[in-house]
């Protein structure tokens, strides 16, 4: 069963296509450099401020609760691929498993490739956020993130970390790569919010 999340953007008080952006059918690859090599016998580790810091096989990961969502996806660069057919794990199922501290405010998300992002719990908190290993009903290719990365429907695509090995959650904020360099740190698209 596929739940259909693109209607999203009714939240966020826009249209389907934020603006500023053009729907292509393609699904263009960015990344900030070359893609990583990673295992298939890959881990994902949890650390922080959780109840119980784990690494997760990529089998027990993909055990957890896994389920397919169509989605749509921005890029900061301009452009919008819709009706996207992602299937991992939503972010809610992560941090049930784990037990979140009550003082964890922020969760940043790591890299194979050294990539950072960071994002609010609440920004977090919801289904939409996935973090996926197949697309269209295929592996995740590795140069779209596979064998896993996040998905953020609600935000620009930079704040989905391709190659993603595990996250952190922090007690404070602390910027990622891009916001690093001048990207936004709250990264909405029916707002425009590419910049800082």
């Amino acid at each position: 069963m596929t739940t259909d999340v693109t209607a999203l953007h009714e939240e966020f008080g826009g249209e389907r296509l934020p603006p500023g952006q053009r729907k292509t059918e393609s699904f263009p690859v960015l990344s900030k450099g070359d893609t990583p090599a990673v295992d298939d016998d890959w881990t994902f580790t949890v650390s922080g401020a959780v109840e119980e810091p784990r690494e997760f096989t990529a089998a027990e990961f993909r055990d957890l609760a896994p389920e397919t969502q169509r989605q749509d996806f921005h890029c900061v660069t301009g452009w919008s691929k819709f009706d996207c057919a992602f299937t991992g794990l939503p972010f809610p199922e992560l941090a049930d498993a784990v037990g979140v501290a009550d003082d964890a405010e922020h969760v940043m998300f790591h890299a194979h490739d050294g990539y950072t992002t960071d994002l609010t719990l609440g920004e977090c908190d919801r289904r939409e956020v996935m973090f996926v290993w197949a697309f269209d009903g295929e592996p995740l290719p590795a140069d779209h993130g596979g064998p896993l990365r996040v998905v953020t429907p609600h935000k620009y695509a930079y704040k989905g970390a391709k190659w993603v090995k595990g996250v952190e959650f922090l007690t404070e904020p602390e910027l990622g790569y891009w916001e690093k360099r001048g990207y936004s740190d709250s990264a909405n698209p029916w707002n425009e919010e590419r910049y800082s």
